[in-house]
């Protein structure tokens, strides 16, 4: 059973969309420490100003200052997601890794309909799939 984040700071990333036909909210928590296993790993913060430095390429433990490449921080990450499927409008919970993915054209987050077994994305920013043209559909004649 998939639990709804009470506080916005414990996560990386977060969505609440809807459209005519289905409806996503979706999370990813910041992942455990691997060195210590108490604190959260995130964008380092300046100590000076006290800003979280939003470019920088490295995550760090907020405990214990360890640090390590954005790229292998986001593959422990996992983004929980609770939807209403805009194929069989029934609702249910996914998970799915912190990796976007082509789906249609377009980098997503991308899961599976628990029930009917469609792929659904999440993309960036409401981007929409790209549109098959006439001379990519295969003529059966």
């Amino acid at each position: 059973m998939i639990k709804e984040p009470e506080n916005m700071d414990d996560l990386l990333f977060f969505t609440n969309r809807r459209s005519d036909n289905g409806a996503i909210k979706a999370w990813a928590h910041r992942p455990l420490c691997p060195k210590c296993k108490k604190g959260k790993m995130g964008k380092p913060v300046n100590e000076k100003t006290g800003k979280v430095a939003k470019k920088a390429e490295v995550y760090a433990c907020h405990a214990c200052h360890y640090e390590m490449p954005g790229s292998e921080a986001e593959k422990i990450a996992v983004v929980d997601v609770l939807f209403t499927c805009p194929f069989c409008r029934k609702s249910g919970e996914a998970k799915t890794s912190y990796e976007r993915k082509l789906w249609q054209g377009v980098p997503a987050y991308v899961f599976e309909c628990t029930f009917c077994k469609q792929k659904i994305g999440i993309t960036k920013k409401m981007k929409a799939p790209k549109k098959k043209k006439a001379e990519d559909i295969p003529d059966d004649t």
